[in-house]
Order: C-alpha cells, then structure tokens, then sequence
C-alpha cells in the first residue's frame, strides 16, 4: 500500500521561455512546491523519481535526477532516478517510487514530472514529439505526427463500429468548459463561438485528417510533484498532524501495459477483438482488480485526451458503455461534472495543458484532490475513488491508477 500525502502543481498557462525561465526554474519550483504543500523538509524524502519525455530535445538537458540537488541542496546525495515513456513518463515514475517503497528499500519518495515545450517552434516541436513514434516507419507522410495518429483512430473507428464527429467535439467542449472551474488551466481564459465545436473550417480548422483544432491537447510548459509514503511513514505524518491516516488517499491498484511501437501493428493485432486496443483496457481492469473495485465505485477518472479521439477511445474501453459506443455516454451527459462518472473535470489534456512528461503526475495529484474534496471549483461532490488512465504514444504504453481512501 502507499500513500499520497499531497503535491504541487504550477500554472500551466505560463510560458518559461517569455519568463526567461529554464527546465531548471521550472523543476526548482516543483521540488520546492511540493514539500511546501506537504508541509516536508528535505530531510523527510528518501528518494526522488522524475518523469521526463523529451528534455534532451527541448532543452538539450538530460541527467534530471541531478536537479533534485542542484535545486534544494539539503537534498545532498539524495538517490533519484529519471524515467521516460513518453506521455506516461509521469506514470512510469510514480511506479518505480511505488516499487521502492512497496519493496521496503525507502519510506518516502518525491516524485516529479516536468516539461519543457513553448521553446521552439510549433513544427519542430512537433518534430520532437514524434519520436514517440516508430521513426523511419510510420506517418512520414503527415505534417504532425500525433494528430495524423489519432486522425487514423477515428477512421478505425468509423469502419468498426460508425462514428459522427460531432460527439468528439462535445468532448472537446466539456474538456474546455470544466477548464474555466481550474486556476492552474492553460485555457482558462479562451474564449470559443459556438462554431468553434463545428465542422467550421474557419473557427476550427483542420490540423490533420480528422482532427480540428479544438480536438488537440495543448502544448504546455509544466511541472507537477507528489509525495508517496509507505503506510508507516504516512501514519507519522498523520499522527504529527492530528489527521486520521484514513483521510490521506493512498494507490489502491495499477495496471500497466506495454504494446508494440507502430500504431498499424495494434491495429491489425486487435481486428477480430472487440476493443480496439486490448492492452488499453487490461491495465484498466488490472488497477480496479488490484483495488477490489468495479466500475460503481468509482466517482471520476482523470485520462488521457491528447485528442479527443483518444477520451473517445478510453470512454469504452473504460466500460461506460459498449465498444464503439462512447457516444452513448456523450449524448447522456455521463462524463459531465454531476454525471454518471465525470471524466476530466480539471479539463484534462485539451483544457487544462499537457506538459507530457508532467501529465501522469499531475493525473494523480488532481485524484488526490478530488478524494481529499479540496479541487476547488471543479470538485467532484463526495469524491473517494478516481481513476487515472494515461497512455505514452499511441498506447505503446498505457498505466492506470485507482486512488482513493
């Protein structure tokens, strides 16, 4: 078992470079952030994880673990680690702090996500994150990798099962409207016509293929940090508190899976199975296996939407409703803030911002808010399980949380 005991998050409407701000800035803030939010010293943290996608191509800037120090030196000859799997690095780190402390080898980790993405232009961004992608093999032909990616998911998806487009742009439209209820929400400011969830070429053009504007995560600068603790090191700090242990939320299950590389292969791997992607909807049911849960137990999920497409994807997979059904839950209003089961009410990766190597920190953080009933403005009444669904690329590798108390 192990514990949240809470965590940071910086304003993902800010851009580091207009700051004159490095990866560095961004990371010193996070470290510091989170141990101000747990109420921490240095001393008080055994180990630190970091999860990182591309630093090395933004920012020129590898060897993160060396940050930890170089940011708060109390923190001396702190073991840390960094890990990447591209936008579930975040997740991937929260893991392998969760083995150490499962493991014995550590009471306390600090774990961090962060990203650097506002630097360079908008095409050799999405240059870099395409290396999440099978370079040399697939999508050559597309201007942006990841939008060209889930452009094919809706034709995949159309063929399977018949989709109308309209039900991805309410999607988007949720994820932006809950995205005003969040303070640290890099579009909490934007203003849309109601053309701007349309087919209208004018008021959300094309990107690629399928995809329109307003079905795109943002580009986002941003850091994220959580505390875990082992249950001995949590009753301490509940105890020095006056808290009951009970109230601190803790990760109640995971399921992690990996898939080849090229999307074609998953495709082709899944044509006579009933979901698109299988390994998908494995590491969800491992998370709500591992916890004892079903899905009537949980009260909000925070997933991946890098596109619409993709929450399009996870909304059946989740098992709100048949495969090729997540229209169903759309229309009903299932996944809206008073819904069914809201999914994404901090905006998620279209509203709020998706720093990617931050993202699956963040996920967790905003879980723990919801089940400690302190995500402001878009609290989720009586919260006490959320799960989290982030992938890295397309689905190569998927992890899902199940935080609760």
């Amino acid at each position: 078992m192990t514990y949240i005991l809470g965590g940071w998050q910086s304003d993902f409407g800010r851009n580091w470079a207009r700051e004159g701000k490095e990866m560095f800035d961004g990371f010193g803030e996070a470290v510091h952030g989170g141990l101000e939010a747990t109420g921490l010293d240095p001393e008080d943290i055994d180990v630190g994880h970091v999860g990182n996608f591309v630093g090395d191509l933004f920012a020129g800037q590898g060897l993160l673990g060396g940050f930890f120090a170089q940011a708060e030196p109390r923190f001396g000859d702190l073991p840390t680690s960094r890990h990447e799997g591209a936008c579930a690095s975040g997740s991937l780190a929260l893991l392998a702090a969760m083995s150490d402390i499962q493991a014995g080898h550590y009471g306390t980790a600090l774990v961090l996500g962060i990203e650097l993405m506002r630097n360079v232009p908008g095409q050799t961004g999405a240059e870099y994150l395409g290396a999440a992608a099978w370079t040399g093999h697939e999508f050559g032909d597309a201007t942006y990798v990841w939008p060209r990616a889930f452009s094919n998911l809706t034709d995949e998806y159309d063929e399977r099962y018949g989709i109308d487009e309209a039900h991805l742009r309410r999607i988007a439209q949720i994820n932006f409207d809950n995205a005003k209820r969040n303070p640290n929400a890099q579009t909490r400011n934007y203003t849309f016509s109601n053309a701007s969830f349309t087919a209208d070429d004018e008021a959300n053009p094309v990107i690629e293929g399928r995809v329109r504007k307003t079905d795109c995560g943002q580009v986002t600068d941003g850091a994220a940090a959580v505390v875990l603790a082992s249950p001995e090191r949590a009753a301490q700090y509940a105890r020095a508190r006056g808290i009951p242990l009970e109230s601190l939320p803790r990760i109640k299950g995971w399921g992690h899976r990996s898939a080849p590389i090229q999307y074609a292969t998953k495709v082709a791997d899944s044509k006579d199975q009933p979901y698109v992607f299988p390994h998908v909807k494995k590491a969800i049911d491992e998370a709500r296996s591992r916890a004892g849960l079903g899905l009537s137990d949980i009260d909000a999920v925070e997933t991946h939407d890098c596109f619409s497409m993709t929450e399009y994807m996870a909304i059946d997979h989740l098992g709100l409703t048949a495969p090729g059904e997540s229209w169903k839950a759309v229309e009903a209003g299932d996944i809206e803030i008073g819904g069914r089961l809201p999914i994404n009410p901090s905006g998620g990766l279209i509203g709020l911002g998706h720093p990617v190597g931050a993202t699956g920190v963040r996920m967790a953080l905003d879980a723990f808010k919801q089940t400690t009933g302190t995500a402001g403005d878009y609290q989720v009444e009586g919260a006490k399980n959320v799960q989290t669904l982030n992938i890295g690329g397309s689905t190569t590798t998927t992890v899902s949380l199940l935080v609760g108390v």
